[in-house]
């Protein structure tokens, strides 16, 4: 079949994009609203926010939760409450442009490690012999939502005397034998922007490991500001408002809803995908609660027959919307491209991971019947695909 037949079958009468927010029902959100409204109490740590942090940590089965604007300050901030502001830190090329900013903003620089083949993580085997006087501090990416070997890591951070900072942005509800992904490092990052799995528009959240860090955290992001009259420390503004609080707070009645959705369609798309010449799917890890946060493939152009740039492309044609995530690489930024830890011989499975890369549609009001089509125009697409 030529493609303009393909298309003319298969393609959806809306864009399909990578992802879209599960709203809360609206009547809810506008009773949370009336009670702002009359309490006129909008920031500054007001009765949503408390109760959501208080939710979120009962949640989390973690207690020392702070909520903040967004994933990016958190992460920011994690690192001053470490103290992490010189010297080098561990971290990966395949993650979001926000994990190596932060360090930089913190005067601190990224060394690039090569990730792992099938979690897309940090590879711990790589981490050691990138460790030199000057390393501070790891930070490794839970990409995906898939854990990183945290025990692995940890092992290395202690031998070497490292601080570890999670970037959790992906990992919201992950669990590792049985407890929350934010339990292992000195802190987690978890980010509730709006193209996550669980949402508070903009917004996030870190874990810490103790009530001291949790109080350093609070001043830290509130200007330093201890009352009316003292201020303790150079802090910035990393708040969350009362209307994401409220917003958070109806998410997480919803959350696990949202998680199982998702592991059906997950489901779905490795029933219709598994034997596809040339895709690779994930694979599932023992002992571990996913999230089902995203859908990646990795796309191997000469088995396939087009290559993932020309599927991302073609995908288009069908009103679908995949992503790229992550590519290109962090190391291949200007900002980062001279470091030598950035060279693409010495990251050649990243380099390899953001070629082939490719993530699908997936989030909680996706149709099941559009799961199947889209699995449907992918396996036309390919060369060459076992009946199914």
């Amino acid at each position: 079949m030529t493609l303009d037949a393909l298309v003319s079958k298969y393609r959806f009468e809306t864009e399909i994009y990578v992802s879209r927010p599960t709203m809360p029902p609206l009547e809810r959100f506008h009773e949370s609203l009336e009670e702002i409204w009359r309490s006129r109490w909008l920031t500054n740590g007001g009765a949503f926010h408390q109760r959501f942090e208080k939710a979120l940590g009962v949640y989390l089965g973690m207690p020392h939760v702070n909520l903040f604007c967004n994933g990016t300050i958190a992460l920011l901030v994690a690192l001053q409450a470490l103290r992490v502001t010189s010297g080098e830190v561990i971290t990966t090329p395949f993650t979001f442009p926000a994990t190596p900013h932060v360090l930089h903003w913190n005067e601190v620089s990224p060394v690039f490690c090569d990730i792992d083949p099938l979690s897309f993580n940090l590879d711990p085997a790589k981490i050691e012999s990138l460790v030199t006087p000057k390393t501070v501090a790891i930070l490794p990416v839970h990409v995906f939502g898939n854990p990183c070997d945290v025990d692995a890591i940890q092992g290395i951070a202690d031998k070497y005397g490292l601080k570890v900072i999670y970037d959790g942005a992906h990992a919201f509800g992950v669990r590792v034998r049985g407890r929350s992904i934010a339990a292992w490092g000195d802190m987690t990052m978890l980010s509730f922007h709006a193209t996550k799995l669980f949402t508070t528009v903009e917004g996030g959240a870190l874990v810490s490991s103790s009530e001291r860090l949790k109080t350093r955290i609070d001043f830290l992001k509130n200007f330093g500001i201890a009352d009316q009259e003292t201020v303790v420390a150079p802090g910035i503004n990393g708040k969350m408002n009362e209307l994401q609080s409220a917003w958070g707070l109806l998410q997480l009645e919803t959350i696990e809803k949202e998680i199982a959705t998702r592991r059906e369609l997950t489901e779905l798309y490795r029933s219709r995908l598994e034997g596809t010449k040339g895709l690779t799917l994930g694979t599932e890890t023992l002992g571990v609660d996913r999230n089902y946060a995203y859908f990646p493939v990795l796309v191997d152009g000469k088995r396939f027959g087009m290559d993932r740039d020309r599927l991302f492309e073609v995908l288009k044609l069908f009103n679908v919307f995949a992503r790229k995530y992550f590519h290109p690489l962090c190391s291949h930024f200007s900002t980062y491209r001279s470091l030598p830890s950035g060279s693409p011989d010495r990251l050649p499975v990243a380099e390899r991971v953001a070629r082939e890369i490719l993530c699908l549609p997936i989030y909680g009001t996706l149709e099941p019947e559009h799961v199947a089509r889209i699995c449907d125009i992918v396996r036309s697409l390919a060369q060459s695909s076992p009946a199914r």
